[in-house]
């Protein structure tokens, strides 16, 4: 083709970034109130890891009584995991929790905040909440989904 742009020799070539160390921007619009225990949105780029509907049973497939407990081990699971992918909780930018009762979540709220940042820190990406009839595993009270971004 005459005009074509040859490929680049130089495989190793990458575009420029800003700042490399730069960590993700929590999305908030002017004016609005400052979300409490979760982030509007999250603005990430670099590697991203995603981690399965996660539940609280332990290493050997067994559930803690009470949403709080179930809580705090499927929160230590997710970390488990981000580790494996070289990510931690600060590069949390997505969770969306699943809920058999929401009213147990509410009722929660407290405990599951304590919980919350003895295990991931202060670190809130944008979060949805649903209730759902069941989950797969009949005594699972909570699922919850996560994708983190590690920063270039």
């Amino acid at each position: 083709m005459a005009g074509a742009i040859p490929p680049r020799q130089d495989k190793s070539w990458r575009p420029p970034v800003s700042d490399t160390s730069a960590r993700n921007t929590v999305l908030n619009p002017p004016g609005w109130p400052q979300p409490k225990g979760y982030a509007n949105g999250i603005k990430a780029r670099g590697n991203m890891v995603f981690v399965g509907g996660m539940i609280g049973w332990d290493i050997h497939g067994k559930l803690p009584q009470g949403f709080v407990a179930q809580t705090k081990q499927l929160l230590e699971n997710i970390v488990a995991v981000l580790k494996e992918g070289g990510a931690g909780p600060e590069h949390v930018v997505r969770m969306t929790w699943y809920v058999t009762d929401m009213e147990a979540y509410r009722s929660s709220l407290p405990e599951l905040g304590k919980v919350y940042r003895e295990v991931m820190g202060r670190n809130f990406g944008a979060m949805a909440l649903v209730q759902v009839v069941s989950l797969v595993e009949k005594d699972a009270l909570l699922e919850i989904e996560t994708t983190a971004v590690i920063p270039d």
